[in-house]
């Protein structure tokens, strides 16, 4: 990779003269203060790790660990690195913004109100919501991405006698809901042990309704026995009963029987009942860690949920509504479509190990000391200042065609960098465009003050100048702040749809200052 030629017009060709990577002054500078006549030993590489990665108790064993992963992509055969192969661990995989070994973290036995839960919308759709085809193959991507809460609309097929998945009057082809719980049933579980919530919006008839929970009850191997309603919320009588499918639809009767395996399971439908609690479990059967929650459209009452160490026990309805109690607010933003807000919503479920449940701050679990709730409007005093520094990036040469982003030129790249948060932390800032460069080196460093970090997302986007169009996208990604790994690190882009590119990333280094 020395030279590049672009055509003009059939007559002429632009050539540009295209440098390898290498290590910015920064860096440089950085390997020269922690090696001696250019070679970094095992201890220098340890004492890198703790001074400047700020790895606690990083030990010659973590540093040894470095030199072996170079060593079995090939990169070199010795037990110390020079720049290059220092530049390489640098922007290698093991060197990510967030710490694969935190894993789930958070307090996972609190009621289930008090997380912000992966959810999805529409989870079935393939494309657009007016004449794209429905299918599984959504729902198994959503899955697989750890989201945890699949709609599903629910109507009749034109017969009236079967059960199809669509999205009602509109265009769109329609799908049997019976290949959409099949789906669910094997990929369930497939990133994440925690509980699977499916919502059913229920346009059915009574015979239908309950053709839908009999085949719920049979494909998740359910069924309930609860003789006495009375007596439903007891202590005795929940350890007993195995499924209880809730929905919210006004012409239910209260109690509907169907035969099952010669058994008779009894589904309830509750509308005003009280708020008890519900605990998310750990270390139980993954059969017992689906919450299965059906609504009405148009129908929103206040959430409800249970408390049982066993969650396949219990539905909750849609988590998709707002209660008005701050403790029962959850996250509104949606896994469909494409843009900013899908950006985000990847980053934040990103945090604790990508399970899908992110544990909500204290703060909008509690009330104040005069009775107030939060309130993301007000000025707060600012608590730490995240200093980001963009190094360079790599990787579009090898991803993209060389005329992807100019016909006749190398592209011109810029980064934007900044917090989305509260009102009083947002912002973005972005650096200078570097011009014909397929390897951008901009070395620079933005602050960004915090008053309430726990909400705080780090944005990151790369973009292509245009000076007659719309700039050109060239990847994005969203991390949260407070899981960022402090010091240097190797940061992989991602398309707009959020699916990571193959080669593409940013160099930077993340200080609390």
């Amino acid at each position: 990779m020395s030279k590049q030629t672009y055509r003009v017009c059939f007559c002429f060709r632009r050539r540009f003269r295209l440098a390898a990577a290498e290590a910015p002054k920064g860096i440089k500078a950085l390997f020269n203060e922690y090696s001696e006549k250019g070679i970094m030993g095992l201890d220098q590489l340890r004492r890198f790790l703790d001074e400047v990665q700020k790895e606690e108790n990083a030990t010659l064993e973590d540093a040894q660990a470095i030199l072996d992963s170079l060593h079995e992509f090939n990169i070199f055969h010795r037990k110390e690195l020079n720049i290059e192969t220092f530049f390489k661990y640098l922007f290698g995989d093991v060197n990510p913004p967030l710490n694969p070994k935190l894993g789930v973290h958070h307090d996972m036995t609190a009621p289930l109100s008090h997380y912000f839960i992966f959810t999805g919308h529409n989870s079935y759709l393939t494309g657009n919501q007016l004449s794209s085809d429905c299918s599984a193959a959504p729902i198994v991507h959503a899955l697989e991405r750890g989201v945890r809460v699949i709609e599903l609309d629910i109507w009749p097929n034109s017969r009236k006698d079967n059960v199809n998945v669509l999205h009602g009057r509109t265009l769109t082809t329609p799908v049997e809901l019976i290949k959409c719980l099949r789906s669910i049933k094997e990929h369930a579980f497939s990133a994440s042990e925690y509980p699977v919530v499916i919502t059913l919006e229920d346009h059915l008839t009574p015979d239908l309704q309950a053709k839908v929970a009999e085949a719920l009850c049979y494909q998740f191997n359910q069924t309930s026995h609860i003789s006495d309603t009375a007596n439903f919320f007891s202590k005795q009588n929940i350890c007993c009963c195995n499924n209880i499918i809730y929905y919210k639809h006004a012409v239910y009767e209260h109690v509907a029987y169907f035969k099952h395996k010669h058994q008779t399971c009894r589904f309830l439908f509750f509308f005003n009942v009280d708020q008890p609690t519900f605990k998310i479990s750990r270390n139980k059967p993954q059969s017992w860690s689906l919450i299965i929650s059906i609504s009405h459209p148009k129908r929103d009452l206040s959430p409800w949920l249970l408390e049982s160490e066993n969650p396949i026990q219990f539905c909750i309805p849609n988590v998709q509504y707002e209660h008005e109690d701050i403790a029962f607010r959850k996250l509104k933003i949606l896994e469909q479509g494409y843009g900013r807000s899908l950006w985000l919503m990847h980053g934040m479920f990103r945090a604790n190990g990508g399970c899908g449940y992110v544990k909500k701050p204290e703060f909008l679990l509690k009330a104040g000391p005069k009775n107030e709730v939060f309130d993301p409007k007000v000025k707060f005093p600012v608590l730490t200042t995240l200093r980001v520094t963009v190094y360079m990036g790599v990787g579009w040469y090898y991803d993209f065609h060389h005329t992807h982003f100019d016909t006749y030129s190398p592209p011109d790249f810029y980064t934007k960098v900044g917090i989305a948060g509260v009102p009083a932390d947002t912002i973005m800032k972005k650096t200078k465009i570097l011009e014909d460069n397929w390897i951008p080196n901009w070395d620079e460093t933005f602050d960004f003050p915090l008053t309430v970090p726990e909400l705080a997302m780090l944005r990151i986007e790369v973009h292509e100048y245009d000076m007659s169009e719309k700039d050109d996208f060239a990847g994005q990604t969203c991390l949260p702040v407070l899981e960022l790994r402090k010091g240097i690190r190797a940061v992989p882009l991602h398309s707009r749809k959020g699916e990571m590119y193959d080669t593409v990333k940013l160099l930077m280094r993340f200080e609390f200052v």
